[in-house]
């Protein structure tokens, strides 16, 4: 009896996107992840750690005090976010200290999510990360898609979902890579100034694209 041979994995074709703060590139990836591309979320991955992981935890409070933690009247545990991004935003030194501790754990995730999809037939595989291109994580992927918005609408959107006041989003954006400096390194870019219909469509066009390149590769 001949024993049966292990299926050969097929590496997916790795799709980074990335974007600034209230870019939209959540929804754009949302939007592919409908029409079946798998997602790896490397900035939930490392709000996770920071939680999970107990060598995160204690560079954390090694950086930014122990109290940065706390825990509510209910007994669940909180990071007081607000405070690091407040910090890091002035402190470059504290920001360096923060992405050391995190970023290589999420770099392993991020191995670890491509091992796993090659052995499930997954064909295409987004990283979305906030800052895929600073911190080095765009090296080995087939192509970056770069999400694009006017900065009005950036800071609108940032506002709705209750991530500080005008100031403090500024601050942060201004803390970030410039934009046109994500357009420089991207391999494909999407405008996300005009209505989610209007995204929608063009989400569409962009996966035509991706899948033709993935095809092609």
């Amino acid at each position: 009896m001949t024993a049966e041979k292990e299926p050969i994995a097929c590496i997916p074709f790795l799709v980074g996107v990335t974007g600034g703060l209230g870019s939209g590139k959540s929804s754009v990836c949302s939007m592919l992840k409908e029409k079946g591309c798998a997602v790896f979320e490397a900035d939930r991955v490392a709000k996770e750690l920071q939680f999970d992981d107990p060598e995160v935890v204690a560079g954390i409070k090694r950086i930014f005090g122990d109290d940065v933690y706390h825990r509510d009247k209910s007994g669940t545990l909180l990071l007081d976010r607000r405070r690091i991004a407040q910090k890091v935003f002035m402190d470059s030194a504290a920001l360096k200290q923060l992405n050391e501790l995190i970023h290589p754990k999420v770099f392993r995730a991020f191995h670890d999510a491509v091992d796993e999809a090659s052995k499930t037939g997954v064909k295409i595989l987004l990283k979305e990360a906030a800052i895929l291109l600073e911190s080095g994580g765009a090296e080995d992927l087939n192509i970056v898609v770069v999400v694009t918005a006017d900065i009005e609408k950036r800071i609108d959107r940032a506002m709705a979902k209750g991530m500080g006041s005008r100031e403090e989003i500024m601050r942060r954006i201004q803390a970030q890579w410039p934009q046109e400096k994500l357009i420089g390194q991207a391999d494909l870019i999407i405008d996300n100034s005009g209505t989610f219909e209007e995204l929608r469509h063009k989400v569409n066009d962009l996966y035509s694209t991706i899948v033709r390149l993935a095809e092609s590769r």
